[in-house]
């Protein structure tokens, strides 16, 4: 889509510099060293840093979160407007959860004055946005407006905020701008939604939670020195980024096609769309790093993977036990030929039997949150999304850092000439 373009040339751009500033050099990030195939099944908390974090583990952690809490918030005001209370009350905890390891992240960065600032300033907000909501679904003009309001009064109130709390390092006019821009993607899709039309909510979900995930930098570098601000500037870290984004996209997007496989043939359809517009992001951008061929090698297996996925929920949906488990079985399969090619493009740094581990680890997420969702454990299915999503920013993590160490990009003119993707039919 058009409105993509400028961002998905800025994923290339990053990642291919990257890769070329890097390639022969040993990885510096600070991101996770393992894929994180862990136990899916298991309860995981929330990850929080600690007051002698990194300047990078900080930023991580702030994307991570931030782009997070624009999902949940954006499934919150959904079950709202869809007068769903169960989903409703799990969302709200998940949210709640979420704003909690925002403010200890906040608090860790900025200290514990500042961090309580944040966490009363951020629950406002997540009230307000859920007021507006609440005005959509009993479609109430004057219940809209006195939100919206109250919702750009708190984009100030954060701007100030950040404003004192980095000492100026980040400018008041900066933030509130960014968080105005936060907070209209919300009530835009919002409204979309309200209105079925559900293109417009899809593609602002996208744009929102692209928004905040990048929004992590700043209220990372406002907590360090200018020096250490300047040095989440360098490539590695830009690499990191541009791929835990996108992975993490991939993987709530997912969940959003899978679970508007419940809601009817246009809103998956919708849903579907924003898949194939991450995955044409990702191929274009491991293009920028290992040219054409390769890039349309991972085209073909990543289109598989989707393709798998939904296959699993159209089962779900549809009660049938007999494609449910042909649909698992595929997926195991597809994990270990994708685990094959991502092992091949980094000259085995990263061997295949992990790698297979930590994709169908990923699988595992997604077939259980799709379970919990259609037998409406709602709370269950956004535990699943939490740890699916962290997972799938480790996988992103231990990916660049193999690439950093052996992969010379091979840029073709002009840039990449692949496809479109998938298919889915320190403090101071």
């Amino acid at each position: 889509m058009r409105s993509r373009i400028g961002l998905v040339g800025l994923v290339v751009f990053v990642l291919a510099a990257a890769a070329a500033c890097d390639s022969n050099k040993p990885s510096g990030s600070g991101s996770p060293a393992s894929t994180q195939a862990g136990h899916p099944a298991g309860h995981t908390a929330t990850t929080t840093v600690t007051a002698d974090a990194s300047p990078k583990e900080l930023r991580a952690q702030f994307e991570q979160l931030l782009g997070h809490h624009a999902l949940l918030a954006v499934r919150l005001m959904r079950s709202v407007v869809a007068q769903a209370p169960e989903l409703r009350e799990a969302a709200d905890a998940a949210l709640r959860e979420n704003t909690d390891a925002l403010s200890q992240t906040v608090t860790a960065a900025y200290g514990d004055a500042q961090g309580d600032r944040f966490e009363r300033l951020w629950r406002r907000g997540v009230t307000d946005l859920t007021a507006y909501a609440d005005g959509v679904a009993g479609n109430d003009a004057a219940a809209k407006q006195t939100a919206r309001t109250a919702l750009l009064a708190d984009a100030d109130a954060y701007g100030t905020w950040i404003a004192d709390a980095s000492n100026g390092q980040v400018q008041a006019s900066d933030a509130p701008n960014a968080m105005r821009t936060h907070v209209e993607n919300l009530m835009t899709q919002a409204d979309a939604y309200a209105a079925r039309d559900y293109a417009k909510a899809y593609l602002t979900e996208r744009q929102a939670y692209e928004h905040m995930f990048t929004a992590g930098v700043s209220l990372a570098k406002g907590s360090v020195t200018p020096k250490a601000a300047a040095a989440l500037d360098a490539p590695p870290e830009q690499l990191r980024s541009a791929f835990a984004m996108l992975l993490g996209e991939h993987m709530e997007l997912i969940i959003g096609a899978q679970r508007a496989t419940f809601a009817g043939s246009p809103e998956f359809k919708a849903a579907a769309a924003q898949v194939n517009a991450n995955s044409g992001a990702l191929t274009k951008g491991m293009g920028a790093i290992v040219g054409p061929k390769k890039a349309a090698e991972f085209q073909s297996a990543w289109a598989e993977h989707v393709e798998g996925l939904l296959a699993y929920s159209t089962a779900v949906a549809g009660k049938d036990e007999a494609a449910k488990t042909a649909a698992e079985e595929n997926l195991s399969g597809i994990a270990q030929r994708l685990a094959l090619y991502l092992s091949d493009i980094v000259r085995n740094e990263l061997p295949v039997e992990p790698l297979t581990d930590a994709l169908s680890a990923h699988d595992t997420h997604l077939v259980d949150q799709v379970d919990a969702y259609a037998g409406k454990r709602y709370g269950e299915a956004l535990q699943m999304e939490r740890e699916g999503y962290q997972q799938m920013l480790g996988v992103a993590g231990t990916l660049v850092a193999a690439i950093q160490k052996t992969v010379k990009p091979q840029l073709p003119v002009g840039g990449s000439q692949t496809g479109g993707g998938g298919t889915a039919h320190r403090r101071r």
